[in-house]
């Protein structure tokens, strides 16, 4: 846990560049979540860079369509997506406005708020896996698509914002294949993660998904 990060807001200019420098200065901020019921804050341990039309991982890989709209707004704002029919998965937009990329928010440590987070996530064992994975980070700081859009940069009573923090030194960034994606966005080492950081989620290859007979 960080004994006293900074608060400040981040600023816009922040997220105004390409994703791949974005994403690994994104580890060590502080993400504040206000709830109905209280804040929560969570100090970023995992990420992965999506690069857009360049990127055929990516969800903007194929052009702006409903879904996407936000990706290709402007920078420091919030893109939720629904997968697999259960889960919400959040990210944070970078780079200039027209050009879509971001950066899904994997895993982090719940620093502020564990109480609250801990009734979203009764499944977990322990603390640490309260946001560990990019479902279960959604789901510990009650993010729904009702947040798609989101200006994360905006300050006072903002439902989301993203803090200084306390960047990690470059010397503990990992990284590596991102998890679960496949063909040729499978080859990118664009996983970001603190070493040796227990809240960060284990790496997952891609499973094709078998049809029901």
């Amino acid at each position: 846990m960080i004994a006293s990060p900074d608060r400040t807001p981040l600023p816009r200019e922040f997220f105004d560049r390409p994703v791949l420098e974005v994403a690994p200065d994104l580890l060590g901020r502080l993400l504040v979540r206000d709830t109905p019921d209280g804040p929560i804050a969570l100090r970023l341990t995992e990420v992965e860079a999506y690069d857009g039309e360049n990127d055929p991982g990516s969800h903007a890989f194929r052009g702006r369509t409903a879904r996407t709209e936000v990706m290709f707004g402007a920078p420091g704002h919030v893109y939720v997506y629904f997968t697999y029919g259960m889960w919400f998965c959040m990210n944070l937009v970078c780079g200039p406005e027209g050009r879509a990329s971001a950066v899904l928010l994997r895993a982090g440590e719940i620093v502020e708020g564990a109480e609250l987070a801990r009734t979203r996530r009764l499944s977990a064992r322990n603390d640490k896996e309260l946001a560990k994975g990019p479902a279960r980070l959604a789901t510990a700081l009650d993010v729904d698509r009702s947040l798609n859009g989101t200006d994360a940069c905006a300050t006072g009573s903002a439902p989301l914002r993203i803090l200084h923090g306390a960047p990690v030194d470059p010397s503990q960034v990992r990284n590596g294949p991102r998890t679960g994606v496949s063909g040729e966005g499978g080859v990118h080492p664009w996983r970001y993660w603190v070493a040796d950081d227990p809240t960060v989620s284990p790496y997952r290859a891609h499973v094709p998904r078998r049809r029901r007979s």
